[in-house]
């Protein structure tokens, strides 16, 4: 597999502004600037590059214990994860992901185990270079 996405950037890195746009057409023209990474709290200006990245682990985490869980005959009705990134001095150090899943005839333990195999194996937590923590409980 292979794929596309192009970022466009204007102007200096405090006041420039950019965008983004994926092949898949997820995204389109989505802005991004200095402002938007620092100083939007509320998220609603645009995205930065910390919220993809954090996106796109946690949306390959629940694919991969989706799969994980399967191999072990389980079947999960949902499983729902908040990735949690925290930037500091220039550098992502950590994303602490929170899970809750609902899945039938599985115990506690093997939960939180079939979940940690897949934190250490998906194919974007190989790519991170830094801290992934789990917290994993069954509704």
């Amino acid at each position: 597999m292979k794929r596309k996405v192009n970022a466009i950037w204007n102007g200096d890195g405090m006041d420039g502004t950019g965008v983004l746009n994926a092949q898949s057409g997820a995204f389109n023209n989505m802005p991004y600037s200095f402002k938007t990474r620092f100083k939007n709290d509320d998220g609603k200006l645009g995205t930065n590059p910390e919220e993809l990245i954090a996106a796109a682990l946690v949306g390959c985490f629940n694919m991969k214990l989706s799969f994980v869980l399967n191999e072990s005959d389980f079947n999960p009705d949902e499983l729902n994860t908040d990735a949690f990134l925290t930037f500091e001095d220039g550098k992502i150090i950590s994303i602490y992901l929170e899970l809750k899943g609902k899945v039938s005839k599985i115990s506690d333990e093997r939960f939180k185990e079939l979940a940690t195999e897949a934190k250490n194996n998906c194919p974007i937590s190989g790519a991170l270079n830094c801290t992934i923590s789990l917290k994993a409980s069954l509704i």
